[in-house]
C-alpha cells in the first residue's frame, strides 16, 4: 500500500510531538476528523494508506511516551533492544478509523528476571497508553500486555514451532494471526528475524498448509441457494449485512492462504495480491482485487459510525435502508458470488489435500 504524504503536515507534527496519552488522543481526534472528510474524495486504497500512516505514527509516539513514563517511574531505559509489532488489520495496513489493538513485543537476548519485569510493566503500560489514545483493548487479548504476545526472539521461535507442530484449531488460529505481523517501532532487525523464522516453518510443510486451509474455509454463508444476499435476522442490525465477516474477512483469508503457500512475506492484502499476480498462476486475482477494494470502501462507509468522546465507533454493518439501493445491492451480490466461488474452490482444494494425507 502507498505510504502517506498525506493530510496537513501540522497534523503529522502534532501527533509526533505529543507528550502524554491525553495529548495523543486529542491530536488523533483532530487528524481522524480530517481523514473522515477525505473519505470518498480519493481512491479507497490511498485513503486507507493515510489512515494507517496515522495509526503507525500514533503507535510510535505511544512507544516513546511509554519509555518516558518508565524512566519517570524509576525503571530506567529499556534494558535491551526490542520491537513493537502489530497484527490483524493494523498488520495488514487495513485498520479503520475505529480499529482496536492487536500488537506484541519481540525482546532481544536471553530472558532474565530484570528484563522480564521491565517488559511486563512496559507491555502493560503501553497497552494502557494506546487505550487512552483511543484504541480499545483486544477482546482476544492479542496485545503486548499478554505474555503470549510479549517474548524474547528465542521464546517467540519456540512458541511458533509449538504452534506449527500441533496442527489443531487453536494453535493454527494463532499462527494465522501471527502471519499478518508487521514491524512498527523499535529494532527492525528483531522483526526481520522473527519473520524469517515464521516463514521457514511453512517451507515444504504440506500438513501445516492444509491445517491453515482448514481454518481458512470456516466462513459464514452470505448468499442463499438462489444467490440472494443473506441479512441479519435478529438484533440491533436486523435486515443489515455484516460487510466485515461476510465479505472482507473471507477475501483476506483467501489471499493470505495463497500467500503463505508461496512463501510471500508481505502482510498487506493488496501487496500480497501484487506478488501473487507476478507469479502468473492465477487468473482471478484481478477480480479479487476489485472485490477487496469494494469491501474496503463499503466497510469504511457503514452508516452506523458514531462518536464517543470524540472517537469513532462502527458496527461494520451495511444498513437495511442502504441495501434497498439497487446499485449497491447489485454490486454487493456480484462480489459475494466471487467470494462463494473462491470459497468452494478452497473447499475442493482442502478435500484433495486431506485425501492425499489420509
Amino acid at each position: 500500500m502507498e505510504s502517506a504524504g498525506w493530510v496537513n503536515e501540522n497534523y503529522y507534527t502534532s501527533i509526533a510531538t505529543a507528550g502524554s496519552p491525553h495529548e495523543l488522543k486529542i491530536r488523533r481526534i483532530a487528524c481522524q476528523n480530517e481523514l473522515l472528510q477525505q473519505l470518498n474524495m480519493i481512491p479507497i486504497g490511498e485513503w486507507l494508506s493515510r489512515v494507517n500512516a496515522m495509526h503507525d505514527l500514533i503507535a510510535k509516539t505511544a512507544v516513546q511516551i511509554c519509555e518516558a513514563q518508565m524512566r519517570e517511574a524509576g525503571y530506567g531505559p529499556p534494558p535491551c533492544a526490542y520491537s513493537f509489532i502489530v497484527f490483524g488489520s493494523a498488520g495488514r495496513q487495513e485498520a479503520t478509523l475505529w480499529s482496536d489493538q492487536d500488537n506484541g513485543l519481540i525482546v532481544d537476548g536471553e530472558p532474565d528476571g530484570a528484563k522480564n519485569r521491565y517488559f511486563e510493566v512496559f507491555g502493560t503500560q503501553l497497552s494502557d497508553v494506546l487505550e487512552e489514545a483511543g484504541y480499545e483493548k483486544c477482546e482476544g487479548k492479542v496485545m503486548c500486555s499478554e505474555p503470549m504476545w510479549r517474548k524474547t526472539l528465542q521464546e517467540w521461535k519456540e512458541q511458533l514451532e509449538g504452534w506449527r507442530s500441533q496442527l489443531e484449531w487453536e494453535p493454527v488460529r494463532y499462527l494465522i494471526i501471527a502471519s499478518d505481523m508487521r514491524h512498527v517501532a523499535g529494532n527492525a532487525e528483531l522483526s526481520a528475524q522473527w519473520l524469517k523464522a515464521y516463514h521457514e516453518g511453512f517451507i515444504d510443510n504440506e500438513k501445516l498448509s492444509t491445517a491453515v486451509l482448514r481454518n481458512t474455509v470456516r466462513h459464514k454463508a452470505t448468499l442463499n441457494l438462489l444467490g440472494q444476499v443473506l441479512t441479519e435476522r435478529f438484533g440491533d442490525y436486523a435486515g443489515g449485512f455484516d460487510i466485515k465477516y461476510g465479505m472482507y474477512i473471507p477475501l483476506v483469508n483467501s489471499v493470505r492462504h495463497l500467500s503463505l503457500s508461496h512463501g510471500i512475506q508481505e502482510s498487506a492484502t493488496l501487496n500480497r495480491l501484487t506478488e501473487l499476480e507476478q507469479l502468473g498462476q492465477y487468473d482471478y486475482l484481478v477480480d479479487i482485487r476489485t472485490a477487496f477494494l469494494t469491501a474496503l470502501r463499503m466497510r469504511s462507509n457503514t452508516p452506523y459510525i458514531t462518536q464517543q468522546n470524540g472517537l469513532l465507533l462502527s458496527s461494520d454493518y451495511i444498513s437495511e435502508q442502504d441495501l434497498k439501493n439497487k446499485q449497491l445491492m447489485s454490486e454487493l451480490r456480484g462480489r459475494l458470488l466471487l467470494v462463494r466461488r473462491i470459497h468452494r474452490a478452497l473447499q475442493r482444494q482442502l478435500r484433495a489435500a486431506e485425501r492425499r494425507q489420509s
